[in-house]
């Protein structure tokens, strides 16, 4: 789960869709493929690999796509969709994500979300490398 879709993703109507941000390529890394172009090929590839992207912020006051910005915040209801399906690991990919997750959902809810580092051109203090080693680890069963 993320907060909320940057100004890029929310214009190109999918998820992580600025150009500079990992997710895309620490995540085809991790499974050893190319990385999806379209959006239809990144459905297709979640799909594959049991992946759902959905976020903790269903509405909320923010300036541009800055996280720390953030204000008045009404929560996606996701308890529906977990029940209905077979969701097991909650993963949160950022740590504003991890803390409204934890806020907002966790008690209703009730699986613990994995933190893990926002794939964001804004987080620079991890490289790429250690964003596929940390997400590798958490993603990969063994």
């Amino acid at each position: 789960m993320g907060s909320l879709p940057s100004i890029k993703s929310r214009e190109d109507g999918f998820y992580y869709a600025h150009p500079q941000n990992k997710f895309w390529k620490v995540l085809s890394s991790i499974f050893k493929e190319d990385i999806p172009a379209s959006i239809e090929d990144k459905k297709i590839f979640l799909n594959k690999h049991h992946i759902a992207l959905w976020d903790v912020i269903k509405s909320c006051t923010i300036i541009g796509s800055s996280d720390s910005s953030i204000r008045n915040v009404t929560a996606n209801d996701i308890s529906s969709i977990i029940k209905k399906s077979k969701i097991t690991k909650i993963y949160t990919t950022g740590k504003k994500a991890y803390h409204l997750y934890n806020k907002y959902l966790f008690k209703e809810i009730g699986i613990e979300a994995v933190y893990l580092p926002s794939t964001s051109p804004a987080n620079a203090s991890i490289s790429y490398e250690k964003l596929i080693k940390i997400y590798k680890t958490h993603l990969i069963s063994k």
